[in-house]
């Protein structure tokens, strides 16, 4: 009988996986792939849809032209997993397995903020996209308004930067009456990273006219105020649109599956090999809390996902066919943060030409340099020829 290898996720830690069991798996496997979406989402460039929704086109990859066609594909929705009787639950069917592997990605975390999740539009998806653009032309485009739209973006770390620089463009681009303020509650945007990086980054998004709040995180929102603070005297903030990028957390449906996980964020536990405490399952990607070294472990990121997903391919292929399992140690190649149609990188690393002699750079260099990242998982998950249509849109 076949072993039977099931992988749930179509983001980047799910098709870089299903990529590379394609190769590792002998003839005696069956791969069946399980997600919502018949594609692959590029999400670090779905920001560019808030300006312009044709780009949604471009960093979309309809899922068969990514698997091969012994790949069997089901669009379905998990709803739990069985660990002791080996199932993945579905909305009205269920799917056995020998060995699963668990990308589902993550939910946004609104930390109990009340009125938060109610009132605001994230940014996780491609319909999130669509709406936030509908939001945002809807307000500039008021004819009954006298004074510009508020928009607020809440978080100043990678999505809420890059979202930010969205809109001014939009802004710019259309004349539109948009008035945009970035809220985050801690010291600087982009927090916990490099001084020399964030000043980068907010000169930028000072220079696209976006107002920047820090120091003050959000208490409370209602259906047209953001209160910040919390006391009697902190601001509170008129807004048309909120769109919150200010965390992770895990899927509702990850809270009842018999694994280890965080009692908070309900994100799997994982060692380095991406073993869960079943020893059938494995997790990787922003499901997952992958074991970096002690007290360690690896970033929710795009590029942690990648470099994950061909490990975690591999080994489940290893666990299949009963050999030793590899581990796996995130490097970090660098950032590179997009700002409207500016961009900043920082102690970016290639694998020929090494670390750039400066360590924060903008402008052409930096601008191509995200292009040529993107363009490079679209052609590795998919074609060169899909990359090269998507070049101008990244």
């Amino acid at each position: 009988m076949s072993t039977q290898v099931v992988v749930v996720g179509s983001g980047y830690a799910g098709a870089g996986a299903v990529k590379r069991l394609e190769d590792e798996l002998d003839a005696g496997a069956e791969l069946t792939w399980i997600s919502e979406n018949d594609y692959h989402l590029v999400l670090h460039e779905v920001h560019r849809c808030i300006r312009d929704p044709s780009v949604e086109s471009k960093i979309t990859i309809p899922i068969d032209e990514i698997k091969s066609d012994s790949t069997e594909f089901r669009k379905d929705h998990v709803t739990d997993v069985d660990v002791d009787e080996r199932v993945v639950e579905l909305r009205d069917d269920e799917i056995e397995y020998d060995y699963l592997l668990l990308a589902i990605g993550s939910g946004t975390a609104f930390f109990g903020i009340e009125g938060l999740q109610e009132y605001s539009t994230e940014l996780k998806s491609l319909d999130d996209a669509r709406a936030i653009h509908a939001e945002i032309k809807s307000a500039a485009e008021d004819a009954s308004r006298d004074d510009p739209a508020q928009i607020i973006v809440g978080g100043a770390g990678l999505s809420g930067i890059q979202t930010a620089g969205e809109i001014a463009e939009y802004r710019d681009e259309h004349r539109a009456p948009i008035d945009i303020t970035l809220v985050e509650g801690l010291d600087e945007v982009f927090p916990n990273n490099d001084p020399e990086l964030q000043g980068a980054l907010r000169k930028r998004l000072e220079a696209l006219d976006i107002e920047i709040l820090t120091g003050d995180f959000i208490s409370k929102v209602d259906e047209e105020t953001v209160y910040l603070g919390g006391g009697e005297d902190d601001p509170e903030l008129a807004y048309d649109s909120l769109i919150w990028t200010g965390g992770i957390t895990g899927h509702e449906e990850v809270r009842g599956m018999e694994l280890d996980q965080d009692e908070r964020s309900h994100r799997v536990f994982a060692d380095a090999d991406f073993q869960t405490s079943d020893e059938r399952v494995f997790a990787l990607g922003d499901t997952a809390l992958v074991e970096q070294g002690p007290d360690s472990v690896a970033p929710p990121t795009a590029q942690a996902a990648w470099q994950a997903a061909d490990v975690a391919g591999e080994n489940v292929a290893r666990a299949v066919a009963n050999k030793p399992l590899k581990t796996w140690r995130h490097e970090d190649k660098g950032t590179v943060v997009s700002v409207g149609d500016d961009a900043v990188a920082h102690d970016v690393k290639l694998p020929v030409l090494g670390s750039f002699p400066m360590n924060v750079f903008g402008g052409p260099a930096a601008r191509n340099l995200k292009k040529a990242i993107a363009a490079r998982w679209i052609a590795d998950v998919s074609s060169k020829k899909n990359a090269f249509d998507a070049w101008d849109s990244l």
